[in-house]
């Protein structure tokens, strides 16, 4: 009987570790999209820096916070040459709310925009991007990790901060 434990405990614990793993991009991929300077960050979940959203999302019945912040496939942040088009949730406090609910979220398109990059820790690279044609978003930093994994942080005027995580790819190509 203890045997039988000892396998089962060593497939199941086999069985975690091989479901739990990212293989993610190949690093040679991830640094060509980083020399290029343009990619898409896919956004997985979403963390408000106010834990009172949480607490708020955990008060509804029949539902957890953790499954409301992860996300749908679709929220992105395209970073190219020329642009830099945002569209991702909101999670928190705004200081000046709108009854217009399509600027409840990040949806925008800068066109006038400064990027930076810079190494990060762990080898990471950390990109800037501070949009001038957006007057409520101040900042937002993107941190690509060397296995294809990302973070990006938004800061704005107007609303607490919020992040998220994620991963990044190749843009798309525009379809002519």
């Amino acid at each position: 009987m203890k045997k039988l434990f000892l396998y089962l405990s060593a497939l199941l614990l086999t069985v975690m570790v091989s479901c739990g793993t990212t293989s993610g991009l190949p690093k040679a991929q991830v640094n060509a999209l980083l020399s290029s300077g343009e990619f898409t960050f896919m956004a997985e979940r979403a963390n408000p820096t106010n834990y009172d959203v949480v607490n708020v999302m955990n008060s509804f019945p029949n539902s957890s916070s953790s499954r409301m912040l992860t996300l749908d496939y679709g929220y992105t942040v395209q970073i190219r040459k020329s642009e830099v088009k945002v569209e991702l949730p909101y999670f928190g406090r705004s200081f000046t709310p709108s009854y217009d609910t399509t600027k409840s979220s990040y949806r925008f398109t800068s066109k006038d925009f400064n990027i930076s990059q810079r190494d990060g820790k762990k080898g990471s690279v950390v990109y800037t991007i501070l949009p001038n044609d957006q007057p409520n978003v101040q900042k937002i930093t993107v941190e690509v990790y060397p296995q294809g994994k990302a973070y990006v942080a938004v800061s704005s005027n107007d609303r607490q901060g919020i992040s998220y995580d994620g991963y990044i790819m190749a843009n798309e190509q525009a379809k002519k």
